[in-house]
């Protein structure tokens, strides 16, 4: 084990999972292993005859999930997005559980050689899958300014964004931008006002990695799939850590919380209109004040938790 993986602190773990409500019987569902705090406290409330299976397209997180020898377990080197497959490929039907912690994981973060943190100077890579994909280096070598202006905009709600895209494509005329230093002391130069405490580049960079990973549109294809896999009673219990996935994920779960919606003045019995899919489960669960002193990251995380209901889904609400 790495000293990043022996670091690496997993967030809201026991709320998270007390969410799922986890049968000792039941097959359940970890879509971002990262490196198994979620996981490994699920395994040890699942009896001899329960199981669970894990995603994640890190190859780090792939190897360190092969060292948990116990059948009841299986790793599946694939982005959550193959949730379909990846289930269909091992024989697994419905679940009763479904657990997502988004974004980039702590040991990819200080992981100098990932291109992650702005706080080693390192190539510019930022790929989750390092087998596959095109860099952050190789997108910005040839990204027309216009993307880039929109990737940071969007993804890092970067107010600076048009000024930070101009700055890039001028700096690329005189050396290729390949190292994360590279890519902080051009923004620092472009940025002219941050929030205290917050360094010039952390949109930037979060943009441009939520890009070169698809993150977003990822979720926006899982949770239908997950959905769709769901038994009934079966739980979601999902970790957002910024407010765009967060929004993806609260908007979902509400949409398929809403039961058939009829004009205000018709006179149907509340009988008489179907169940919603989903039920939301309590309130949004934040971090602890003594989880965020020692682990400042779990100050963005919010938890929501929505529960699978007997009735069929509506058509374009699963994939």
């Amino acid at each position: 084990m790495s000293a990043a993986d022996f670091l690496h602190r997993t967030v809201l773990l026991t709320e998270a999972v007390d969410g799922l409500a986890i049968k000792p019987d039941g097959c359940y569902v970890d879509c971002t292993y990262g490196r198994g705090g979620h996981s490994r406290l699920i395994l040890s409330r699942l009896g001899p005859a329960g199981r669970l299976i894990a995603f994640d397209k890190d190859p780090q997180a792939v190897a360190n999930a092969r060292s948990i020898a116990d059948p009841r377990f299986s790793i599946v080197h694939e982005p959550y997005a193959a949730f379909h497959s990846g289930l269909d490929e091992l024989g697994v039907g419905l679940v009763d559980g479904v657990l997502m912690d988004l974004g980039v994981s702590s040991p990819q973060i200080d992981d100098a050689s990932r291109g992650f943190s702005f706080r080693f100077d390192a190539p510019l890579d930022m790929r989750m899958d390092t087998t596959r994909g095109q860099t952050a280096a190789e997108w910005l070598a040839t990204a027309e300014q216009a993307d880039i202006t929109e990737v940071i905009r969007d993804y890092g709600e970067e107010r600076f964004a048009k000024q930070i895209a101009g700055a890039l494509v001028a700096a690329r005329v005189e050396n290729p931008v390949v190292t994360t230093g590279q890519l902080s002391q051009i923004v620092a130069k472009a940025v002219r006002t941050r929030e205290p405490g917050q360094d010039p580049a952390t949109r930037t960079f979060q943009a441009i990695r939520i890009y070169i990973n698809r993150e977003l549109e990822e979720l926006s294809l899982t949770l239908p799939q997950a959905l769709g896999r769901l038994a009934a009673g079966g739980r979601f219990s999902v970790i957002a850590f910024h407010s765009l996935e967060d929004r993806i994920v609260k908007r979902f779960m509400q949409d398929a919380a809403k039961a058939d919606r009829l004009p205000s003045r018709l006179p149907v019995r509340a009988a008489d209109i179907g169940e919603a899919p989903l039920k939301l489960i309590g309130k949004p669960v934040r971090a602890s004040q003594a989880e965020v002193d020692e682990n400042p990251r779990a100050r963005s995380a919010i938890l929501r938790i929505a529960e699978r209901t007997g009735a069929p889904i509506p058509k374009g609400m699963s994939a």
